[in-house]
């Protein structure tokens, strides 16, 4: 009987624990289209802008393809207020198809 509880209570804390882990935010991966990066100097302001947005974890910019791509932990963010960021700073984006 008291193995019987010890596997019940072993279960249950598994249970929870598996609960728990798909619960945690996944990284999300967006490409933003910045058309209007037209100098080697606008990827610097595009990344700055995108770099203060919390929950951001990583940020590529690519000037000659113009766009930026973005690791982010959506739990805290959300592609909304990445356009915001870049917009704000003069480079409006929008998601790339």
């Amino acid at each position: 009987k008291q193995i019987g509880n010890i596997m019940k209570k072993i279960l249950l804390v598994t249970g929870l624990i598996l609960t728990s882990i798909g619960a945690i935010a996944k990284p999300q991966t967006l490409t933003l289209d910045v058309p209007t990066m037209t100098c080697p100097v606008c990827p610097f302001t595009v990344t700055k802008s995108l770099e203060k947005v919390k929950g951001v974890t990583e940020v590529e910019v690519m000037f000659h393809a113009r766009e930026a791509q973005v690791i982010y932990d959506d739990e805290i963010t959300n592609p909304e207020a990445l356009i915001e960021a870049t917009t704000n700073a003069g480079y409006p984006s929008s998601v790339k198809n």
